[in-house]
């Protein structure tokens, strides 16, 4: 029969060894409760910057979008700056000549008059009638250049559009795998205490003690990686916005999706229809069209009518003089010249914009190709990450029922402290692939939304 002294002696470590049990399952309970993807918000700060407005700030702040509108503003003055070519235009010319001798010019009311300077006023005006069709080609290529501009400016618009939302949900992303981290890292401190407890008591062996301290220091590794890469994703989104890059942001979290509905041939009609790079090569195509006409302008004559006004005088007023009879005068002519022989030069200008029109041709042709496997790639990147997100949302329940199995194993000494850091570190992964999946998903989908010519976000509307 044992002893009052050997039965108080066993109490206080049964006593012990139960809180030993309880510390570790209170801890894991209160990790898979934040660890589950329906959960709120685990930043601390509030959120202060949506989807929407980091793409309207974007647009507002991106450089090359500024490039491109300044682009446009220069096509425009380029089409206003041919139209005027078309309208005649005037000059005027004031002159002073200084003759080595005086000229000597006969007027009857003087006689003979000489005279060894003269000062020359004249004021034209011309207009052109025919340049080999050269004004109207100009015209028409400057008006395409506005074209292209403005195509270019939306394009550019368009993966800035892009840019912001694949850096807002890398952002949220990180900000996921961070509070993965640190709960890891907590539960691996409380199992840490729990196994120096074990093994000081005699219920562990060493071995546990050391994988268990193992596994912290892993994971607070993991922790510091995954706190400097949200630092790298706050400032990828500070340099977008082109604001400090220590400046703090807090994105609001989007964990809905709206699953892949369009089937890939629709994805590929779409591309081909809305791809603005689509709309610049065919417009590319008319402009070498329109320079294989302009090269063509030697093959005519040009015409123009000119009309001057002239005024001559022996000082500086232009008022007459001696030996000027007539100081003041006009004239209207009619011009008319064509270089009819230039050793060929008009005929390989022609040929060299023939070429570049084959040349813009087969670019298209080439660019509706890379279009086809751009839109392919994007809509089976994002067809494997929904497929994934479906597939690792059933493997958190997995992974759940298996901790708890482990839990309870653990708790009736039927499993060890391995056997628990095990099933913490499958869970764990889960989540990690499940916040993978999730953003990887959005991101693919924007791209995709890139690939056909169509964001999901009105460019119209943020602006």
């Amino acid at each position: 029969m044992p002893n009052p002294g050997g039965t108080s002696a066993i109490m206080p470590h049964s006593s012990y060894r139960y809180r030993c049990l309880l510390a570790p399952i209170a801890f894991f309970c209160m990790w898979l409760t934040a660890a589950m993807p329906a959960g709120g918000d685990e930043t601390a700060a509030a959120p202060d910057m949506d989807l929407e407005r980091t793409v309207a700030l974007a647009l507002e702040a991106n450089i090359s979008a500024r490039i491109s509108s300044e682009r446009t503003r220069a096509a425009d003055a380029v089409v206003k700056a041919r139209r005027t070519e078309f309208l005649p235009t005037f000059s005027t010319q004031y002159g002073y000549s200084r003759y080595d001798e005086p000229r000597f010019t006969v007027d009857p009311a003087l006689g003979v008059v000489a005279s060894d300077e003269q000062y020359t006023w004249v004021t034209s005006v011309t207009q052109p009638l025919f340049t080999g069709f050269s004004l109207t080609n100009q015209h028409k290529l400057a008006e395409m250049g506005l074209d292209a501009a403005r195509l270019n400016e939306a394009l550019v618009r368009r993966d800035v559009v892009f840019e912001a939302k694949r850096v807002y949900f890398l952002l949220l992303k990180a900000q996921k795998l961070k509070v993965v981290a640190e709960e890891a890292v907590t539960m691996l401190e409380a199992q840490t205490e729990v196994a120096v407890n074990y093994h000081e008591v005699g219920m562990t062996p060493l071995n546990d003690l050391l994988k268990t301290k193992v596994e912290l220091a892993n994971a607070r590794q993991d922790l510091v990686a995954a706190q400097n890469h949200l630092e790298i994703s706050r400032a990828d989104v500070n340099l977008l916005l082109r604001q400090p890059i220590g400046t703090s942001v807090t994105p609001v979290d989007i964990l809905d999706y709206a699953p892949l509905s369009r089937s890939l041939v629709e994805c590929l009609e779409t591309a081909e229809k809305d791809r603005v790079e689509v709309a610049v090569a065919g417009l590319e195509i008319q402009i070498r069209e329109k320079e294989v006409s302009l090269a063509k302008k030697d093959y005519y004559p040009t015409v123009q009518v000119q009309g001057n006004y002239y005024k001559l005088g022996t000082d500086w007023q232009v008022d007459g003089g001696e030996g000027i009879s007539d100081s003041s005068f006009w004239d209207v002519q009619a011009q008319a010249r064509w270089e009819f022989w230039q050793w060929g030069k008009t005929g390989y200008g022609v040929a060299e914009k023939k070429s570049k029109l084959t040349e813009a041709r087969l670019n298209r042709t080439d660019l509706l190709d890379n279009i086809q496997r751009q839109v392919k790639q994007a809509w089976l990147k994002a067809d494997e990450f929904e497929k994934n997100i479906v597939t690792v949302q059933s493997a958190i329940e997995q992974a759940r029922e298996g901790f708890r199995i482990s839990e309870e194993l653990f708790k009736e000494q039927m499993a060890t402290s391995t056997d628990v850091l095990d099933a913490r570190t499958q869970l764990s992964e889960t989540m990690t692939r499940y916040y993978n999946a999730l953003y990887d998903f959005q991101i693919a989908v924007a791209a995709l939304d890139r690939a056909m010519g169509k964001p999901s976000i009105d460019i119209a509307e943020v602006q």
